[in-house]
């Protein structure tokens, strides 16, 4: 073969794997409310979320299909609302919506979020079960200051305990769209961005490509110009009091 032939065959070969590669959403919906509304995948642009694909749901069901160049990771939006987060890989990938549970199975990136996100539930409802547990046990008699210090320390365990799950998930997939994805939403419990300590200890072993990653960067530069104002404030207050 020809190096002609030969570069006309590796074009081919390259433009028929892009194309074998799509996106398939299969999705049910038990919430009768969502029948004949349409669902939005949206992706983060620029600071906006911008549609990707949309779907009808009719009789509980709705489908979303087309190209996949490179991994995505988008949200399900109903209107304005956001329902779920969704990855955009090549393969399809079930989701099913019902009361109080949101799930999205297939494909290896989707697995692993919805597997991560269950685990951090997991943890969530047993640090609540332990406040659940003071008040029962309050209302049985039992001394405050004797089980309060128990049950805190507990408390204290099984949030390090989530912290950490966190931590190594994010670490886990530093090198993918999972690993900034999550880290977003940590962050998004945040009042304001700020340089935790959880956000420092993740940061610390994070390679340039996580760091760069543009959603982490706008959060890592404006929560470093917070830290900056709030330490500005504190010397302020130190002044005053001093004069």
């Amino acid at each position: 073969m020809n190096r002609i032939g030969v570069a006309t065959f590796l074009l081919l070969a390259m433009l028929l794997t892009s194309c074998s590669r799509k996106y398939r959403v299969e999705g049910t919906s038990s919430l009768i409310n969502l029948d004949g509304k349409v669902l939005y995948l949206k992706m983060l642009q620029n600071g906006m979320w911008v549609p990707v694909d949309s779907s009808e749901v009719v009789h509980g069901c709705f489908k979303m299909k087309g190209p996949v160049d490179s991994v995505r990771m988008v949200t399900l939006y109903l209107n304005n609302e956001a329902l779920m987060p969704l990855v955009l890989e090549n393969g399809k990938v079930k989701v099913s919506i019902a009361p109080g549970s949101f799930t999205a199975q297939g494909t290896p990136l989707n697995d692993k979020l919805y597997d991560f996100i269950e685990q951090r539930n997991e943890l969530e409802r047993s640090i609540e079960e332990l406040e659940r547990k003071e008040a029962r046990m309050i209302l049985d008699g039992a001394n405050i200051d004797d089980i309060h210090d128990d049950l805190a320390s507990q408390g204290k365990d099984k949030q390090e305990e989530m912290d950490e799950y966190i931590r190594q998930f994010i670490a886990d997939n530093y090198e993918n769209v999972l690993g900034p994805s999550v880290f977003m939403m940590l962050c998004s419990t945040m009042p304001y961005p700020l340089m935790t300590d959880q956000v420092k200890d993740i940061m610390r072993t994070a390679p340039a490509t996580f760091k760069q990653n543009p959603l982490v960067r706008d959060f890592l530069d404006k929560a470093q110009e917070n830290m900056k104002l709030l330490e500005e404030h504190k010397r302020l207050q130190e002044n005053m009091a001093n004069n």
